[in-house]
């Protein structure tokens, strides 16, 4: 972990504090945005609860998911800000949770930056050492679902 602060991950950073604005979340009134710097540019996401608890989403998800449905495959550096969060909270109240972590290891390169607003910068590798991992099932060595298809024969697919 390091602090960080440098002008590329204080825009980020801006990007993920605007996501929050969007949060709905009028169960824990703490709102998260997250941004993802990715090879088809920088999408955003924010926080979605709803009052059957297990199907809110946190930001970080919602900004990958969006990256890759805008057919982003090279997802590079991750910014997250809790925004209501107050300098006196601990670092560990604005980490992302542990499905959040799953999702990053899937998606992105265990040396990616992950900018934590009060709390510093990660590399996906120290926010979840030993990542659960299915044998080849990593999308960064599967490639496209579209170079999926293809070795399968499946070029009429979906």
């Amino acid at each position: 972990m390091s602090r960080g602060g440098g002008p590329l991950e204080d825009e980020l950073q801006q990007r993920a504090r605007a996501a929050a604005e969007a949060a709905y979340c009028p169960y824990s009134q703490f709102p998260v945005g997250a941004a993802v710097e990715t090879d088809q540019g920088v999408f955003v996401g924010c926080n979605v609860e709803n009052a059957s608890y297990g199907l809110s989403i946190c930001a970080e998800r919602v900004a990958i998911f969006a990256a890759l449905a805008g057919g982003a495959r090279r997802l590079t550096r991750l910014a997250v800000c809790c925004a209501k969060a107050s300098d006196a909270d601990p670092p560990g109240t604005r980490m992302p949770c542990g499905a959040c972590r799953q999702v990053m290891a899937e998606f992105m390169e265990s040396d990616c930056p992950v900018f934590v607003a009060g709390a510093g910068v990660w590399r996906i590798a120290d926010l979840l050492p030993q990542a659960f991992q299915l044998e080849n099932s990593s999308f960064l060595t599967r490639g496209t679902t579209s170079e999926m298809r293809t070795e399968k024969g499946d070029d009429d697919a979906g």
